[in-house]
Parts: structure tokens; C-alpha cells; sequence
């Protein structure tokens, strides 16, 4: 059986949009031919598909993040400051970064002759 590509790209394309899709394994299932003749006619290639796939993915996103904004859960509140906070923020909400400071001069002991002699011979060595 001959299909052809325009129809089944728009059979895809319609199946993206009224069944909300995400992934190109889900379009395959929604077209009236096999999965080999989906890859074989490069639909999963086509811009048109990817670009409907991630219209979706985009549009979700967007809607959750709203759902979690207006929501009274801390717990998606803070989910949601977490994807949006500078690093900074981030850290503090995860208690994650540790500050250490320090006054004063760090002794530093002195060269042993032996060392001072290694030192000498790996610089003059040519590389």
C-alpha cells in the first residue's frame, strides 16, 4: 500500500493537536500506517511534527507553573521558586551552600633543601 506523505504528516499533526501529544512514539500510534512506514517516509524528521510536539510540551509547562503560582501548596510554591531562583536563591532554599571564612595569615612552613632540589630539576627539564 502507497502512502502518501502529506496526509500522513497532517494525519500526525491533527492527532498532535487534539490528543495534546508530547513524544513521537505517541504520534506513530495515532497515524493510519505502521511504525516503520511512519520512519521510513521521515516524518519523524519533519519540522512541522517537532515543532507541534514541543508546542505542546511548552503549553504544559507553562499552565503547570501557573497551577503551582496560584496554588496555597507550599510545597509546589517552593518547587516552583527553585526553577525560577537565581543560584543564590536556589542554595539558600536547598541550605545547600557553605560559606567558610577565615582571618588572618595562613602559615605556610618552610621548603626543605631536598624539595627546593626537585623543584630545580622538574623545571629544567625541556618538555
Amino acid at each position: 500500500m502507497s502512502y502518501d506523505t502529506d496526509k500522513l504528516e497532517q494525519e500526525a499533526l491533527d492527532a498532535i493537536d487534539k490528543y495534546k501529544l508530547f513524544f513521537i512514539e505517541d504520534v506513530v500510534a495515532y497515524v493510519s500506517c505502521s511504525r516503520a512506514t511512519f520512519y521510513n517516509h521521515g516524518l519523524d524528521k519533519l519540522d512541522t511534527i517537532k515543532d507541534a510536539l514541543s508546542k505542546n510540551k511548552i503549553n504544559i509547562k507553562v499552565s503547570m507553573r501557573n497551577k503551582w503560582y496560584k496554588s496555597e501548596s507550599a510545597t509546589l510554591q517552593v518547587a516552583l521558586m527553585k526553577m525560577i531562583a537565581t543560584d543564590d536563591e536556589a542554595h539558600r532554599l536547598n541550605g545547600s551552600r557553605q560559606e567558610i571564612r577565615h582571618q588572618g595569615a595562613v602559615p605556610v612552613g618552610k621548603m626543605s633543601e631536598e624539595a627546593k632540589k626537585q623543584i630545580d630539576e622538574i623545571l629544567d627539564k625541556e618538555y
